[in-house]
Order: structure tokens, then sequence, then C-alpha cells
């Protein structure tokens, strides 16, 4: 079809394609129903004619001097002898010229005849009186209908046809347009909500079907960039904030050794500008990564054994408290190995800063996961900050006195490492008399795929 003819809605595509269906089942049919009503009084006039015949034929041997009017409503009758002539006529019938000279074989008996003369045809039934090669033959028949002439039947039908199709067409149109209704008003609401208000929501008709969904899903949607939008001023104001002490700090120590070249310690100067470019560099590469794993930017993941992992990362590291492990190997899980080594690295920091003089790493199955627990022996997190401590620069006031030169977005970068996998990191209960327990779940790796 045309690009011209197709329309661009989906309303008129879909009535356009019901119309062509519907035409299409009507044409087959308009047809049987044509040829059906044909048959039926082509038939039904042959048999009364048949009938009339026959029952005419009967009576010549005691012909009497005028056939009835009507025999089985066969209003036509006339009796031929072999000459041609006509020897008995119905009083609608000529008495003179025959209304056929088709003569029925001997076998045959009975023929069914059309004969048309300026304009009117006769449906007639020719039949032998006997087998005799002299034997009458009775004419039996009458005018043949209007409906089976002039393409009656075909219009009729064609435009029921035609009529029928238009309804249905109608029926689509005004449905689809119902049914579309909602679909337009959603669309016309998403136009208006622009990126400076997020708040508003689109109207959710009622029931579980796809015009209903559809709403449910645009307002999820919504809700999502919503968040995320909240979530991105947010972070832009926390991390101006938290970009604006270093660099103040390295700006006003670059200036008083200007100002004060001869009194200025050179080297101090030097050593403490570079500690705080060293925590603008560690917190601008804290940020793109958060940035890289809020955007999807997961690494390639593989299978490796999470009980390998940590012992290898543990290994390279040098504590000042005693480390305990459990580690149960099998552990398989599918993961960027990068990013859930900087996961146990976050971990590790933040439990070594904080305990007193133990941690207890564990690795092991937990149902449908692989677990990872980090448990450290220093004076735990409260519960009513165990959701916070994952926000991007949240600092407790333990944190900030342990050290003040962090950046706050370790355990930040651990959760969105986790979230990105699949996992969770949730602060849970330690043992009695412990501090804080974090807990890393990752899908394990199914039998299936292991064999």
């Amino acid at each position: 079809m045309s690009v011209y003819l197709w329309p661009r809605s989906i309303r008129g595509r879909i009535t356009l394609i019901v119309g062509v269906i519907t035409a299409l089942l009507l044409i087959p049919l308009t047809i049987g129903v044509d040829l059906t009503v044909r048959d039926v009084i082509t038939r039904h006039i042959f048999n009364d004619a048949h009938l009339a015949a026959a029952r005419t034929s009967t009576a010549i041997p005691a012909m009497i001097s005028r056939i009835p009017e009507t025999v089985h409503g066969i209003n036509l009758i006339q009796v031929v002898d072999k000459d041609g002539r006509v020897i008995a006529a119905s009083k609608d019938a000529s008495p003179v010229k025959p209304m056929n000279t088709v003569r029925p074989s001997a076998t045959d008996g009975t023929w069914n005849l059309l004969t048309c003369d300026n304009g009117t045809c006769l449906m007639l039934a020719a039949v032998r009186v006997n087998v005799g090669p002299d034997s009458p033959v009775v004419y039996a028949g009458k005018v043949r209908p209007p409906i089976l002439a002039g393409g009656f039947i075909e219009a009729v039908s064609v435009a029921a046809a035609a009529a029928l199709t238009g309804l249905v067409s109608w029926f689509t149109w005004a449905v689809t347009g119902r049914t579309l209704g909602p679909v337009r008003a959603i669309r016309a609401q998403l136009a208006e909500i622009n990126e400076s208000d997020l708040s508003r929501r689109v109207y959710q008709p009622p029931g579980e079907d796809e015009v209903a969904l559809l709403a449910r899903t645009a307002n999820a949607t919504l809700d999502r960039l919503e968040r995320a939008a909240e979530h991105q001023r947010r972070f832009a104001s926390d991390a101006s904030h938290e970009l604006r002490s270093p660099i103040t700090g390295l700006r006003l120590e670059l200036e008083d050794a200007l100002d004060h070249p001869y009194d200025t310690d050179l080297i101090a100067t030097l050593k403490a500008a570079l500690r705080d470019t060293e925590r603008l560099e560690a917190i601008v590469t804290d940020l793109l990564l958060m940035a890289r794993i809020s955007t999807g930017g997961v690494a390639d993941k593989e299978r490796i054994d999470l009980a390998e992992l940590v012992a290898a990362e543990l290994g390279t590291r040098h504590p000042q408290v005693e480390i305990r492990t459990r580690l149960v190997k099998g552990t398989d899980v599918v993961c960027a190995r990068m990013q859930i080594a900087r996961v146990v690295t976050n971990l590790m920091d933040n439990a070594e800063r904080h305990a007193r003089g133990l941690v207890e790493v564990e690795v092991r199955p937990d149902g449908p996961f692989g677990l990872l627990s980090v448990t450290d022996d220093g004076s735990g997190i409260p519960p009513e900050d165990r959701e916070r401590v994952f926000e991007r620069f949240v600092r407790l006031d333990e944190g900030w006195r342990l050290d003040e030169r962090g950046s706050g977005l370790g355990l930040a970068i651990a959760h969105d490492i986790a979230a990105a996998h699949q996992g969770t990191l949730k602060v849970e209960d330690g043992p009695a008399g412990w501090g804080a327990r974090f807990v890393l779940r990752l899908p394990l790796v199914r039998e299936s795929a292991r064999g």
C-alpha cells in the first residue's frame, strides 16, 4: 500500500485494516448469497413448472377444452402436438403461438428451458406426454421474475456488503478512538511535563489492560526521573561543597606562601598542597567512578570465586588490627572483578578505621546468594543511621574524628557497585558486643551454569 494512502494514526490503520478484511470476507459471502438466492428461486420455479406440466399431461387423454388458469402457481401452460400446433392452453398462454419448439427426447422426458423474446424471458419445463414419436409436449412455466434479471440480486448484495463494511469500520473507528483516548491524554500530559517540574503524573485508568499498564509504566518512569534529577541536584550540591574545602585550603596555603615567601616553610607548604591535591584527586576519581556506575557502566563480568577474590585482596593489605577469616571456596558469582575488589577494599578500609583490634571477614553461600560479611569490633552504627551511611558525602561524627580527610564516598561507591551487580549491601546486626557488620550479597552462579 502506498505510503500516501497509509493512515498516520493507529486508529486509522486499525480501521482501514478491519474494513479491508471485512470487505475481503464479504466478497465470497456476497457471491455465495447471490448464487444461493438464484438457485433457490430458479429451482422453485422449475419444480412448480414440472408439477404443473406433469399434472396437465395426465389429463390429456380426457382432454378438456380449457386448461385451468394456474396449476401449482404456474399460469403459462400449453400443450403442443408433434407439428408444433397448440392444442390446449391456459388463460395467460397464447392459444396459437407455442412458447417453445424444443421437444425433449423420448429418453429424457423432461427439460428445463429458458426462452427470451422481445425482452421477456420465460422459464419453462417441457414434458413429453408419452414416449411415442407422436407424443404431445406440455410446456409449463412463468415469466422470469425481475429479481433474477438486470443484476438486481447483485446490486442488493453489493449494497448490503458495502453497508456492513461501513458499519464495521465505523464501529471499529469508534471503539478504537474510545480505547486510545487515554493514550492521547497520556501523550498530552507527558508533553506538558518538563525538566523543571517532574512532580506531575499522567492519568492512570483503572484495570489491567495495556493502556493502564502504559500509564503505570509512564508514572514509574517519571518517579525514577524525578528521583534521578533530585539525586543529581543533591549530588552536584554536595560535590561542589566537598570540592570547595580542599580547593580553598590549597588556595590559602599557596596565597600565604606568595604573600610571605621568606617566612614560609616551603617544604611544609608543598607537602600540605600535595595532601590537598591527593584528596582532590581521590574525590574526583570516586565521583567519576560513581557516575560511570550510575549510568550502567559495569565492566565486563566474569565468573569468579568470591572467596579467592577476597583472599587475594586481603593478601595485599597491611592492617594495624587482627584479621580473622572464614572463606568458603566454591562461592562462585558473576561480576566485574575490579569493581568487587573495590567493594572489598572500601569495606576493609572502613572496618579497620573503626575497629578496636579485630575484624572478621566471612565468605560463604547464603541461599541463592554469595555472602561477604565484614565485621569490626568498634562502636557500631546506630540503627537510625544504617541507611544514611550509604549516601554520598555522608560521614558520621566518629568518621570525622577518625579520619578528617576522608571523602565520604567509599560506602556509597560500594553500595552502587552492589546494586549494579543485582546484589545488595546492608548494615546488619553483628554478634553481641561487636560493632558494625556490613553484608554484601551477590547472586550465585546457578548449578546448571556450573556444570
